[in-house]
Formats: C-alpha cells, structure tokens, sequence
C-alpha cells in the first residue's frame, strides 16, 4: 500500500518531525490540529467555541488537500484542557459536522502544546 503525505497552506505547518497528514489506501490520517491561525501563525484569541472552529477549520483544510472533507470523516478525538467547556466545544463542532456524526472520543487533557485549549485530529475516507 501505497503511503502518501497531505498538507495545506490552510493549516498551520507541522512544527514537529510529523505530517498535516498521510493518506494510505483510501483513508486520511490527520494530525491533530490546535487553534492556530494559518497565516500569522499565532493562537487564536477567544473562548472554547472560537478556538474550536479554527481547528475544525484547519482539519477542512488538511483534509481537502488530502482529496477529502468533513462529511467524509469517520473518527475524530478531542482534546480539551478543561471539560468545562465540553458544551461549548459541542456546539460549535455540530456546526461544523452537522448531521455527520463521526465516531469520537473527547478526553480532558492537562496541557496542548502552545497553551491551547483543545486539539483535534481524525481519520477520514477519501472522496
């Protein structure tokens, strides 16, 4: 099976020895993604909600140049500093996702790399 690498200028660049992601057979595996602005490549200010619709932005991003998208993702984990903000992360992940409910698992987390406070990564079909 062949083993390719996806990434996007709409994500922020890997700042590690890994991949926005790999695409193998007919999946995608996205890294997860934490809410950095692609293009000053800072933290975005502002709540849970906010900083989880950068994320799910960057993963449509990734995804898209890996030829796939949000409706075509079958598995993502959420990593949340605080729990607190579960409801709050919920609702703005539902808007992202709509009716497509992908298998997940969310966990509270003690840290994210540069402070944020979710990240997310997730395994989608090609389309």
């Amino acid at each position: 099976m062949e083993i390719s690498v996806a990434s996007s200028p709409g994500a922020p660049k890997a700042i590690g020895p890994y991949s926005q992601a790999l695409v193998a057979g007919n999946l995608v595996f996205c890294s997860g993604q934490i809410p950095v602005d692609p293009e000053s490549g800072t933290l975005v200010a502002g709540e849970i909600d906010v900083q989880t619709d950068r994320v799910l932005e960057n993963l449509a991003a990734v995804l898209s140049a890996a030829g796939s998208d949000l409706s075509r993702v079958v598995k993502t984990t959420v990593y949340l500093r605080d729990l607190k903000g579960f409801a709050a992360m919920n609702r703005a992940y539902e808007k992202h996702f709509g009716h497509h409910r992908p298998a997940r698992a969310t966990v509270e987390v003690t840290g994210l790399p540069a402070d944020a406070g979710i990240e997310v990564d997730c395994i989608a079909v090609l389309s």
